[in-house]
């Protein structure tokens, strides 16, 4: 999935849309009794967010939301499992203990349990859902190993054949030792990024080389519709020969998958037209069969629904779980359009051949026709897999190169979710400590949020649409850098735009200066304030965060000359200054087309310096002020969702006559819930 990744890219700005002094932590925002706060813990905050017109769908929408939501429950497993093979192990041993714990709960060793608990929850594994490394536990394994042999028997998820001595010694070094699966996805250069990565997409011996033989043996540079090779499998060594195991119905996860279809074949039954049933039909028979032709005519099919209000995503979708961006993780989201917000999308869409032809790139890079781009904005009623707790706000698909060449894409502003981070942010006091004066806060404050949600239309709608591959190229020749550079990509093309007058021509942005809102957001989150993400000694790993710093450092580079953006000192504080915003425009353009030419030509080695020379490496010292400076706010730099709860209420003979939707659920107690009711596979697979 392109998508924008909430908090990763727009959540600084929505912080910054208000200032104030209290701690959020401290003061829970509320909107006629609705709590945006559920729980804090570690670097999380866990929010809710409301379904606002839920009530205005038909019965037979609601009943469709329902199964959807029941469907994207269903994954969960899944994902678990794809971030790491000893992922459910765990989490089932560490629910038992949670739910069997007699002891003393005021115990620090019982405390530091709970919240690596919840952390496991949040991250869908072991590893930090965001840095990609491994959380360590904070209590003792002489505590976990006392309360592992409390349990009963069937409580403890021993493999066949294991003693309880042997589970510890196969368990506690994956949870306890720093060096052991350290990376759930490892992206530094000069090392094999699949021997070190922890994902579960690869098997035991399988090196970086073998993946990228064996799939460069499967494609043919002159086939111009190319399926996604390896998206749907894990690789593995049997015998010594490599060999794709499918997931699909009767294939590798196969008890959850059952379940996902049987709920979509529900929702078949009440969807909107027959075109929303074709899109069901065919994902069903992509799980059925795991033929990526089949994903293709799915996703075709999806992409040509435009009059559907209810919608979903449903499947295996994102790559950036896998280092070399072949693998998807399992993800859901179930939604439908917010038809008054919408308008403000369909203008876009609607002049996506005009930014085509205005862009700054080498016109051989443009599409001549810009097809079938859709875009709305939607209020998700549901999330799923790798968009659950941790959500994009902005979502654009499909991947595939050539069908988004020769049937466009749909693009989707979720914004119930932009919503509950700026409630949530409210008067947290960040703008306070890192706005370098009254000027750039009156502009944040005046134009911060509609400017941060015009961003994430740009980037999904036009950005990710935007473009083309020269003929020949393979859409996967950046390798491991290939995230990064479509980030960018997207990125650029939105930060161009937002500052064109053409927007104001169209109406969707209030005034001419709006854009200097943004302009200084992503430069000061570029440069500075995400490095609130970074632990000391640390680079960047993660593909967004290394395309903002990408863009920032390279045009602060590129304009010191000119002295555009500059760092200055006051009170012995670092603050960001835009000082020509003219110029900032001009250098954002100069390197869309770079970064254009790049994935255009398939130019691994320039991806390669790119990255490497912009996106990589931390100003530790600017690195350590940051750090403190935030953790004096008190704040929490990751956020998360708990979903709201449906209830199907039936007549006498079980038919459906109504879905009522609940705010009430907490976090532990829904995480509790979803283990409980939608955990279908075995513990290992």
């Amino acid at each position: 999935m392109k998508k924008t990744i909430a908090m990763a890219m727009t959540g600084l700005s929505i912080v910054l849309g208000s200032c104030g002094g209290n701690n959020p932590q401290n003061t829970t925002s509320q909107d006629d009794d609705f709590k945006y706060e559920v729980d804090a813990f570690a670097d999380l905050q866990i929010l809710r967010y409301k379904v606002p017109e839920f009530e205005s769908l038909t019965l037979e929408q609601k009943e469709l939301v329902y199964y959807l939501a029941q469907a994207a429950a269903e994954g969960r497993d899944i994902l678990f499992d794809q971030n790491g093979k000893y992922n459910l192990a765990i989490r089932r041993t560490l629910e038992a203990i949670y739910a069997n714990y007699s002891g003393d709960k005021t115990d620090k060793n019982y405390q530091e349990f709970e919240t690596y608990l919840k952390r496991v929850w949040f991250s869908n594994g072991i590893h930090h859902h965001y840095g990609e490394e491994k959380f360590l536990p904070g209590f003792s394994k002489e505590f976990f190993e006392a309360e592992v042999k409390k349990l009963p028997a069937d409580k403890v998820p021993v493999m066949e054949n294991q003693s309880i001595d042997d589970f510890f010694a196969m368990i506690e070094p994956v949870m306890f030792d720093p060096n052991v699966m350290a990376k759930k996805v490892n992206q530094a250069d000069g090392v094999d990024l699949i021997k070190t990565s922890a994902n579960n997409y690869y098997g035991e011996g399988v090196t970086q080389d073998e993946v990228e033989a064996f799939y460069a043996k499967m494609k043919n540079p002159n086939d111009s519709t190319p399926i996604m090779y390896g998206m749907n499998s894990r690789l593995v060594k049997e015998n010594g020969k490599l060999v794709e195991k499918v997931w699909k119905v009767g294939g590798l996860y196969s008890p959850a998958i059952e379940r996902i279809v049987g709920w979509l074949e529900k929702a078949k039954g009440v969807a909107e037209n027959d075109a929303q049933k074709t899109v069901i039909e065919k994902l069903i028979s992509f799980y059925t069969t795991g033929d990526l032709r089949t994903f293709d005519k799915y996703a075709i099919a999806w992409v040509q629904d435009s009059l559907s209000r209810v919608d979903f995503v449903n499947g295996f979708t994102e790559s950036y779980g896998d280092p070399l961006g072949m693998k998807a993780s399992w993800e859901s989201t179930v939604n439908f359009k917010n038809t008054e917000a919408t308008k403000r999308t369909e203008i876009i869409s609607t002049n996506a051949q005009w930014f085509e032809d205005h862009s700054p790139v080498d016109p051989r890079f443009r599409k001549e026709e810009v097809k079938g781009v859709t875009a709305k904005v939607i209020t998700v009623a549901q999330l799923g897999g790798d968009c659950y707790p941790s959500t994009p706000i902005g979502i654009n698909l499909p991947n595939s190169n050539w069908i988004r060449k020769d049937y466009g894409s749909k693009s989707v502003t979720i914004e119930n979710i932009m919503e509950a981070y700026d409630k949530a942010a409210e008067h947290s006091g960040f703008s306070d400590e890192f706005v370098w004066s009254p000027v750039e806060l009156d502009l944040l404050h005046k134009y911060g949020f509609i400017t941060d949600v015009l961003h994430t239309d740009l980037h999904e709608i036009l950005g990710h649409g935007s473009g083309q591959l020269m003929p020949g190229v393979d859409p996967d020749a950046l390798k491991a850098y290939g995230s990064t550079i479509e980030e960018a990509r997207a990125d650029l093309f939105g930060l161009y735009y937002i500052a064109d007058p053409k927007l104001v021509e169209l109406g969707i942005i209030p005034s001419a200066d709006a854009f200097k809102a943004e302009y200084y957001r992503f430069m000061m989150n570029g440069l500075m304030t995400q490095l609130t993400r970074i632990e000391p000694g640390k680079t960047i790993e993660e593909a967004h965060m290394r395309n903002r710093q990408l863009i920032a450092r390279w045009v602060y580079e590129k304009g010191k000359s000119d002295n555009v953006v500059e760092f200055k000192e006051r009170d012995g504080k670092t603050f960001v200054v835009v000082n020509d915003y003219a110029k900032l425009r001009n250098l954002f353009g100069q390197l869309l087309a770079e970064i254009q030419r790049v994935k255009s030509e398939g130019d691994f080695n320039g991806a390669k310096s790119l990255v490497e020379n912009y996106a990589v490496q931390v100003d530790q010292k600017l690195l350590t002020e940051v750090l403190a400076r935030y953790k004096a706010l008190n704040l929490k730099p990751y956020k998360g969702f708990v979903n709201p709860v449906f209830e199907a209420v039936t007549d006498k003979d079980g038919k459906i006559i109504d879905v009522k939707i609940s705010y009430k659920e907490g976090y532990v107690e829904q995480m509790l819930r979803y283990s409980k009711d939608f955990s279908s596979l075995r513990t290992y697979n």
